[in-house]
């Protein structure tokens, strides 16, 4: 299953990020990301029953690595997930390693989270074999999970909205 981050600022919110701490910071959530963070808890991990048709609660947790004080937002989306499954949180990979985390993920026998840039989970899901992905992700949405299963030699790509906060689409990417 491949997320994208949750929101971020952008000039034309003009909206800023904020750390856990409340610290302003460009490269962090917007409030809006942190509500989408918190309600994913719910859609991967709800407290009663299993999470919703096409979805399945992770066993392991990924998000894009940062560096420096750039890109916290992949972690961050699936850190109270992460918190209420116990579960670690894998930056092994940065941005531009996408080939290198496909290769990884290819040969796990386990359920998989990712957190990832949107630009850039195209090419994660056609490396894993899932041809009838979208070729781009686009710029506004947020609401939607990626699933991949296994089908044979290859993989079932599917879309899941999220439907957690106002506005969200139950449309897939078309």
């Amino acid at each position: 299953m491949v997320v994208r981050h949750a929101e971020k600022p952008t000039k034309a919110n003009e909206h800023f990020g904020v750390r856990p701490g409340g610290e302003h910071d460009k490269h962090s959530l917007t409030v809006r990301g942190w509500m989408r963070a918190g309600a994913l808890v719910n859609l991967f991990a709800p407290h009663h029953g299993e999470p919703r048709p096409g979805l399945v609660r992770p066993d392991v947790i990924y998000a894009a690595g940062h560096s420096d004080d750039h890109g916290h937002r992949p972690v961050q989306t699936v850190t109270p997930l992460a918190e209420r499954m116990r579960l670690p949180v894998h930056t092994h990979w940065r941005a531009g390693s996408e080939d290198e985390l496909s290769a990884s993920l290819a040969d796990r026998g386990d359920t998989v989270l990712v957190a990832w840039q949107h630009e850039a989970i195209p090419k994660i899901v056609r490396a894993l074999g899932a041809c009838a992905a979208p070729e781009e992700w686009p710029d506004d949405r947020f609401d939607v999970v990626w699933t991949l299963t296994r089908a044979g030699s290859g993989w079932r790509f599917a879309q899941v909205p999220q439907l957690l906060l106002a506005g969200d689409l139950p449309e897939p990417i078309g």
